[in-house]
């Protein structure tokens, strides 16, 4: 098949663009390598897909709707997978227009050109910051997201409105995900676990925000991907359509689905499983909750398993252990 994806330098989409690639399919990867962080790390990711002789990238911005039309035109893909957008909750206090910009006006002409050009499936990356501080846990996609905490949650929130107004009235079979907290090799830097561990092999002191009381549903990124790819398989219908607990609309082809195990785990112990692994405690500067952070997050995955008959299991232990490999093997590379 053919996967359009945007945000192929990304973490995610770096990962997805190389699982698919190795399937055997077609891939088109579209990314602006913005310098929000390392562009060394972004272009290390673009070199490991470009050795497939099916994949092609394209360089420029979501806001560019005239050059994201002619790349679809040309391709013309089977599947679009809408990754790229301006990522972090805390960033987004220090430049909201960043936010604007990709994930409202760009996430916007992916609607148009996923209308235009009529892709069989449209699937939209979001956000456990959709549920904000719910106290409601686990975090189920039918609770009410309309309290968003930060600005770029409310910007993912907003794209799944646009979205389900979109499959309403142009009948775009579309899927939108809601990813919880998001680790492994090749991740991004501006993430508790490689800002964690970078520090200890430098022997500087880490952060720790909410003094450690917070707690996150990680996902490791091997999992995340089998999901999508099961999922895109899954065009949103009546015909898997899941009693009580399911999002799909009753306006339009749309369906709303979270991506994490279930199975939440402390600031403190995801602290100490890193320190055990790496063999050497962290200097730890214990600090309040940062502003626009959530106590915690906790996915249900219940609606996952019934779609595609599984959820993420890998343990921490055995995903930050990936993580740390990869890191001392690659760190000259990409810091």
């Amino acid at each position: 098949m053919r996967y359009f994806i945007t945000g192929t330098a990304g973490f995610i989409g770096f990962h997805l663009a190389r699982r698919l690639l190795e399937q055997g399919h077609e891939v088109l990867g579209f990314d602006g390598m913005t310098p929000y962080y390392s562009l060394r790390l972004k272009e290390a990711r673009n070199a490991g897909l470009a050795q497939f002789p099916s994949f092609r990238p394209v360089m420029g911005m979501l806001e560019d709707k005239v050059l994201l039309e002619r790349s679809l035109a040309d391709f013309k893909p089977d599947i679009l997978v809408h990754l790229a957008a301006q990522a972090g909750v805390r960033y987004s206090l220090e430049n909201p227009k960043a936010y604007l910009d990709s994930n409202l006006v760009g996430s916007w002409n992916i609607l148009e050109i996923a209308r235009t050009y009529g892709v069989g499936h449209l699937m939209l990356a979001s956000t456990s910051s959709v549920y904000g501080a719910n106290p409601e846990v686990p975090f189920r996609e039918t609770d009410k997201a309309d309290e968003p905490l930060t600005f770029y949650a409310a910007s993912k929130k907003a794209m799944e409105v646009m979205a389900h107004s979109y499959a309403h009235l142009y009948k775009v079979p579309t899927t939108a995900f809601r990813f919880f907290t998001v680790y492994g090799p090749w991740g991004r830097p501006d993430m508790a676990l490689f800002k964690f561990v970078k520090a200890m092999i430098e022997d500087r002191e880490i952060e720790v925000y909410g003094e450690g009381r917070m707690s996150r549903d990680f996902t490791y990124i091997d999992d995340l991907v089998d999901s999508i790819v099961d999922l895109s398989r899954i065009l949103p219908g009546e015909d898997n359509r899941v009693p009580e607990v399911d999002t799909l609309s009753s306006q339009g082809p749309f369906r709303v689905v979270n991506i994490g195990g279930g199975q939440p785990a402390g600031l403190l112990d995801f602290v100490e499983t890193i320190e055990r692994i790496m063999g050497k405690p962290a200097n730890r500067k214990m600090l309040p909750m940062q502003k626009g952070d959530v106590p915690r997050t906790f996915a249900s995955p219940d609606l996952l398993v019934a779609l595609t008959g599984r959820k993420p299991e890998t343990n921490l232990e055995e995903g930050v252990r990936a993580f740390v490999q990869w890191y001392l093997d690659h760190r000259h590379e990409i810091d």
